[in-house]
């Protein structure tokens, strides 16, 4: 199994260039310690914290990684970008990368960051679909034309080829079934969040399997990201954990972003998240990650190491600890073969159909 790490946004007392070195070091001792991933998420006009965007952060990160790392965003708000715009930032990127760009595409959530850049979020999904087919259109270097509810584009000529070809993997980015279902139809990977527990998982890829057939393209393995944290015990563990991420995951719950209720987090905070997470001592760590890689077609596991309020020692800490005492370990489990994806979703066959059937 290979591992990576989602680069996460940071409170705005911290001074903006302490950020960055702060990120610049987490990648260093990330690379020291296992990881071959490394993503960025998106935001604009964040209020009380801040996230570097991520083109020109993932463009000073290439100068830093290793041969065998890959970086990636996971997400680009794709409806608030001209996708011309887009298409030519993520092929310069995938230049400058040299090929090693996973690019994460997704809708937003924040019906007020759509307010903000003027872009109404009842048309986030047309606004996508467009944005998605305008960009493979720039990608394909060819001339082209395009009549779009939202774009038109007349005379087109491409001129920055990507590396990868026909272009960079797209790991679409969702929380909800429908999303799979449009990451299935459209994605290469479909980047599974972090709060679902085993079964709502296995629905997921299967939701987004049934696309993959639809278009006659084999389903490998997909990344996932789990929330971890290694303590000496377990109660440790927990404790820390609790007080790092608590207040994340109330204002994830307050945007109605993912599938907690904000009274039960408040009520308890770790036995309602417990099953969707990896907390406790190394061992208790390894084989929840180990459980998950034989029940599902994943890799790579994307970590989250830092929260908002950690110091970098903290999150250096975090790191080198779970590079000490679990990735090691979890280099020697194999993700799972792929002529085994499909016996691994038969257990959900009936609700993905059912699924399928309200979703088309």
């Amino acid at each position: 199994m290979k591992f990576g790490m989602l680069i996460s946004d940071c409170p705005r007392d911290v001074e903006p260039t302490k950020q960055l070195d702060g990120l610049l070091r987490q990648i260093e001792v990330g690379q020291k310690n296992g990881l071959s991933y490394f993503d960025i998420g998106q935001h604009f006009l964040y209020g009380e914290l801040r996230w570097l965007q991520p083109i020109p952060v993932l463009a000073r990160l290439a100068a830093e990684i290793d041969d065998h790392v890959r970086l990636g965003a996971t997400i680009l708000l794709a409806p608030l970008y001209n996708p011309v715009i887009l298409a030519e930032e993520i092929a310069t990127l995938d230049i400058i990368t040299r090929g090693r760009l996973d690019v994460g595409l997704g809708l937003g959530y924040r019906k007020d960051e759509f307010a903000l850049l003027n872009v109404p979020f009842k048309e986030r999904v047309s606004r996508f679909d467009e944005c998605l087919e305008i960009m493979k259109l720039c990608w394909a270097m060819e001339d082209f034309d395009y009549e779009g509810r939202h774009w038109q584009i007349q005379g087109a000529t491409p001129h920055i080829q990507c590396v990868q070809q026909p272009h960079p993997p797209i790991w679409m980015g969702a929380h909800s079934r429908v999303g799979a279902r449009r990451a299935g139809r459209v994605g290469d990977c479909f980047t599974i969040p972090p709060e679902y527990d085993i079964h709502e998982m296995r629905v997921r890829l299967g939701i987004m399997a049934v696309g993959f057939e639809e278009r006659n393209k084999t389903m490998g393995h997909q990344p996932v990201r789990r929330n971890t944290f290694v303590g000496p015990t377990t109660d440790e563990a927990i404790s820390q954990f609790v007080k790092v991420s608590r207040d994340r995951y109330l204002a994830y719950a307050q945007k109605e972003l993912d599938r907690y209720d904000e009274r039960e987090l408040m009520r308890n905070f770790f036995e309602t998240v417990k099953d969707s997470v990896a907390v406790g001592t190394a061992q208790e760590v390894i084989d929840h990650l180990t459980h998950l890689a034989r029940e599902l077609p994943v890799d790579p596991i994307v970590i989250r190491p830092e929260w908002p309020g950690m110091s970098i020692d903290e999150v250096v800490e975090n790191m080198e600890l779970m590079g000490r005492e679990v990735i090691p370990a979890m280099a020697e489990v194999a993700p799972m073969p792929l002529k085994d994806i499909p016996s691994s979703l038969a257990s959900v066959a009936d609700e993905v159909a059912q699924e399928i059937q309200i979703l088309g």
